[in-house]
């Protein structure tokens, strides 16, 4: 080894050393945020009705004309995700017919609990077929317009007479910690990574999804319904509101005035 290779050496294991001593000093000193959401002491159950986690995200029961039912969370998940997150799941029902199976996952002190929903939802079988970003306007606490990511997919069902029909699916999802919210993964990642720069304090994301079931055709009325829901169920779990929008009409001759 020439004298400039060890010199590279000793640079880049000097460089890794501080690094990893950085990491550990965040590990050992950084504080965890307080969640965007509420939490109750309430037990949720896994696939065998064991109990999953003794504590709880908050959901309301009942939302709208809908009624609900808390629904599992399956082995897998619990394997694979830290233990330290929390969870949240209910299935609305409508008396129309209507369903959706809302879905919230806190993290802990590791941040690997949320990741891109797109790769649950593929792994599940489904197409994703469009995504865009876009807004649901929320009234309360006051008037602002939470940022969503609306996803699009298809995904083949058996029926009763064993053929395999398309069914269309409408999933909505965002992120919120105390005080941010976002529809943009790599933009949580910033924050939450500037956050512990900055503050040293790890920001305590959730991810929020709706996943709603229609025919083809269907797509525009079954987002309609589901907007309708998360405007009227957000205000009861989440803490963390946007930026106030105005809702005062502008005259059409004050618009016009140079």
């Amino acid at each position: 080894m020439t004298g400039r290779s060890r010199r590279m050496l000793v640079v880049v294991l000097v460089l890794v050393g501080a690094t990893g001593g950085l990491l550990a000093h965040w590990k050992t000193n950084q504080t965890l945020g307080r969640p965007g959401l509420k939490l109750v002491a309430q037990p949720i159950f896994d696939s065998d009705g064991d109990v999953a986690g003794t504590n709880s995200v908050f959901l309301p029961e009942n939302v709208l004309d809908c009624t609900s039912e808390a629904l599992s969370i399956t082995k897998l998940e619990l394997r694979w995700l830290p233990k330290d997150t929390t969870y949240g799941r209910r299935l609305y029902k409508a008396p129309d017919g209507f369903q959706a199976m809302v879905n919230v996952v806190l993290m802990g002190t590791d941040r690997t609990s949320i990741h891109k929903p797109q790769y649950c939802l593929t792994g599940q079988g489904w197409h994703i077929d469009q995504s865009e970003q876009t807004t649901v306007r929320i009234q309360r606490p006051y008037p602002y317009d939470l940022p969503v990511v609306k996803l699009t997919g298809t995904i083949l069902k058996d029926t009763a007479g064993g053929e395999n029909l398309p069914v269309r699916g409408i999933y909505v999802y965002w992120f919120v910690a105390d005080a941010a919210l976002t529809a943009d993964h790599l933009q949580r990642m910033w924050w939450m990574a500037r956050d512990l720069v900055t503050t040293g304090t790890l920001q305590r994301w959730a991810y929020v999804s709706y996943l709603t079931m229609c025919s083809p055709g269907q797509e525009a009325a079954a987002f309609e319904r589901l907007k309708q829901l998360i405007a009227a169920a957000a205000p009861e779990f989440q803490t963390t509101a946007g930026t106030r929008v105005s809702t005062t009409p502008v005259r059409a001759d004050s618009a016009a005035r140079p």
